[in-house]
């Protein structure tokens, strides 16, 4: 019995040698895989603002989509790090891009992340100062006049039935025909009802995040605040769609009050609001405590996190630190989120060159694409294979910032 037992133990040895022998051997035939391969590729792209011809440029550069502007970037992941529209001549054309692109890369295994800017904020909110003529031209068809024209009657309606508050109004508002035709070019009232809560744009903005971390990077628009590194990502983004859903509700209640028409814009509502409380105030009728509450509530919206300059939409310190307050300062924000960089746009970067900063912790990526309103600009797309070599592509050159261990840094080599 023991020599049969041990005749079986040799033979299960013999077996696991033989099997061992052949997976090394397997391993031997395999070609190694390459970082690309082991990991997924992430290109990353600034800001556009309405530059549609040169987005589709460095898009068809870094191979993601081809001539007619199909997706080929088979499993790689686009990180469009927010302002997409205002300043250039086709927002349209550009969201209208990237909304096909996120729904035609996942077929070939690949994605789209799309983030907030705080261009895309400020539409949603109404702060329209940097939307222009043709951007709002863009939005209008065959019966723009006549809306235009309707929306300017309702406007000398609510003018007429509300001369308490207009009375307590800072600056008055537009008086003449002709000036609130100016102020409201065509197309003007299309473009807001697209960017509202059930508008083409504005349904499809409010999906977006703030902030996304892929491998080991965080893609934002401006940064996080060393004292907002408390927040996880996902709260930071629970936030701001807290607060795009609160500007919202608040909004439709000023509408459903009358206090405000839908197409003011943020300046318009916030000077109403704040004419409507003083005029109660001065008012001999008994105060409704709880329309002020709402009232004061929604006038906070300058506090908010999406809006407020050290928010994670508007910060700009990684460009503004020195090298020794952001070296220490960076190193917190990473530690809090296990990440080793941070990917931003926001800040025109001098000569239309990326940025790596604080040892490659930061890279600041928006070259300024929009070259006809940032002379000197130029579009590029920061490429990271593997999470370990990160090139900076240009339409005519590009250039490696970070190589794998034991890899030396290439200069700038051509296309």
């Amino acid at each position: 019995m023991i020599r049969r037992l041990a005749r079986v133990a040799s033979h299960r040895a013999y077996i696991s040698s033989l099997l061992l022998l052949l997976a090394v051997a397997v391993a031997w035939a395999q070609p190694a895989k390459t970082p690309a391969e082991q990991a997924e590729t992430v290109v990353a792209i600034g800001d556009v603002h309405g530059d549609f011809d040169d987005f589709v440029s460095i898009l068809q550069r870094t191979g993601l989509i081809d001539a007619q502007h199909h997706w080929t970037g088979n499993k790689a992941t686009l990180v469009q790090v927010g302002d997409l529209l205002d300043r250039g001549p086709k927002p349209r054309e550009v969201m209208d891009l990237v909304m096909a692109l996120e729904k035609e890369a996942p077929k070939a295994g690949g994605r789209v992340v799309s983030l907030l800017g705080n261009h895309e904020m400020m539409n949603i909110m109404g702060d329209l100062r940097y939307v222009t003529p043709q951007n709002y031209a863009s939005f209008a068809d065959g019966n723009s006049e006549d809306r235009r024209k309707s929306a300017y009657q309702q406007y000398v309606k609510w003018r007429n039935s509300h001369a308490q508050l207009l009375a307590e109004l800072p600056q008055p508002m537009e008086i003449t025909e002709g000036e609130w035709m100016a102020r409201h070019p065509v197309g003007f009232i299309e473009q807001r009802e697209a960017f509202s809560p059930n508008g083409s744009y504005g349904k499809w903005l409010r999906e977006h995040s703030a902030v996304a971390k892929i491998g080991d990077a965080i893609f934002l628009h401006g940064g996080i605040h060393p004292n907002e590194a408390h927040l996880k990502l996902d709260t930071i983004n629970a936030h701001i769609r807290d607060e795009i859903k609160a500007f919202d509700s608040g909004k439709q209640d000023l509408v459903d009050q009358g206090v405000i028409l839908p197409f003011f814009t943020l300046q318009e509502i916030a000077a109403a609001v704040q004419a409507e409380l003083s005029a109660e105030r001065k008012s001999h009728v008994p105060t409704d405590e709880q329309k002020q509450a709402r009232l004061m509530r929604f006038l906070g919206f300058g506090e908010w996190l999406s809006v407020r300059v050290d928010g994670p939409l508007w910060f700009r310190g990684y460009d503004q630190w020195s090298e020794e307050e952001g070296a220490a300062q960076i190193g917190k924000v990473l530690e809090s989120y296990n990440a080793k960089r941070i990917v931003v746009g926001h800040t025109v970067q001098k000569g239309g060159t990326m940025r790596a900063r604080f040892n490659n912790k930061v890279f600041l990526i928006d070259t300024g694409m929009l070259s006809s309103y940032y002379p000197g600009g130029r579009a590029s797309a920061l490429e990271i294979q593997g999470d370990t070599k990160l090139t900076a592509k240009y339409m005519d050159q590009q250039v490696v910032l970070v190589e794998p261990a034991g890899a030396a840094l290439g200069n700038a080599a051509p296309k």
